[in-house]
């Protein structure tokens, strides 16, 4: 668990980005990793996508070191929905929906009015509470969760709950205070599948700025064979990787780890994902048409 972690830390080289824009419009990005001494870099392998609708390129880089990264580029673009995904969390101060970020117009300790400016020796708009001159600071929730492998199928939960009431997900949720993301991922995977687990090692972890979210997926086993819905879920399936319903799943961030699952499946060897997943303004949570996978690195 922890080898696979500390190679997003390593200090022994840097990545740099370069964007390039392709004939679809699609931004792909192509990564460099830098060494004091590097070796040539492989030329670029396609890979074919498990989606209908996405494509998979992956130049494989080396270092000096023999780390191997690759960096890839997923796109599905065929259309929006009509409202932004949201958080169902409610909050304790008044807010307004501003694309990226809340406006706060009262302050969540002392409940006064707030002002919105750049404080000092910072660069990002701030509520500031214009009575006890408290800043605000918004941060990005962490929803953690298992992939769970039994008998080479995948446990997938159906929601009982908006949003994305009907589809279906891996367990997961948001973490809680006082507690590691895997406890967290555990505690999730019993709410909602009532399955006891031991996690293995992390496998992804994809960040979805537009809406301040970041996903941290454990793959884990079941401890005994049994399972069966929580209060969230109507039904839990162990779903074979030729029948999980991609076209019925309720989050993209739960369509680009299953994706990730099976093509490292067909690789024959498991790798640790880190990705941002860039929302088109407009898409709901579960339209699987409108976002694309960026700055993918995987070890």
């Amino acid at each position: 668990m922890l080898k696979s972690v500390q190679i997003l830390g390593s200090s022994s080289g840097f990545l740099s980005l370069i964007l390039k824009k392709s004939h679809n419009s699609c931004y792909g990005l192509s990564f460099v990793a830098v060494s004091t001494n590097p070796l040539p870099y492989s030329t670029a392998r396609r890979h074919e996508s498990v989606s209908k609708t996405d494509s998979l390129v992956s130049p494989v880089l080396l270092t000096r070191r023999t780390r191997c990264f690759r960096a890839s580029r997923v796109c599905a673009t065929r259309s929006e929905s009509n409202q932004d995904a949201t958080s169902s969390h409610p909050s304790s101060a008044a807010v307004h929906s501003a694309g990226n970020v809340r406006k706060i117009s009262f302050c969540q300790w002392c409940g006064g009015q707030t002002k919105h400016e750049v404080p000092n020796g910072e660069e990002k708009m701030r509520a500031i509470c214009t009575v006890c001159g408290k800043i605000a600071y918004q941060n990005p929730k962490m929803v953690v969760g298992c992939l769970i492998e039994h008998d080479k199928k995948i446990l997938l939960c159906k929601r009982k709950i908006e949003p994305s009431y009907g589809l279906w997900t891996l367990p997961a949720g948001y973490m809680e205070i006082g507690e590691s993301a895997a406890e967290g991922a555990i505690r999730e995977t019993w709410e909602e599948a009532r399955a006891d687990v031991e996690v293995q090692s992390p496998f992804a972890q994809l960040d979805i700025p537009r809406i301040g979210q970041t996903y941290i997926i454990f793959l884990a086993k079941l401890k005994k064979p049994h399972f069966s819905p929580g209060p969230e879920s109507s039904e839990c399936r162990l779903f074979a990787l030729d029948e999980i319903p991609f076209d019925s799943l309720a989050f993209s961030s739960i369509s680009v780890t299953l994706q990730l699952y099976i093509d490292d499946i067909r690789m024959g060897k498991l790798n640790f994902h880190y990705g941002t997943i860039n929302k088109r303004p407009g898409s709901s949570p579960s339209d699987m048409r409108a976002f694309s996978l960026d700055y993918h690195l995987q070890s």
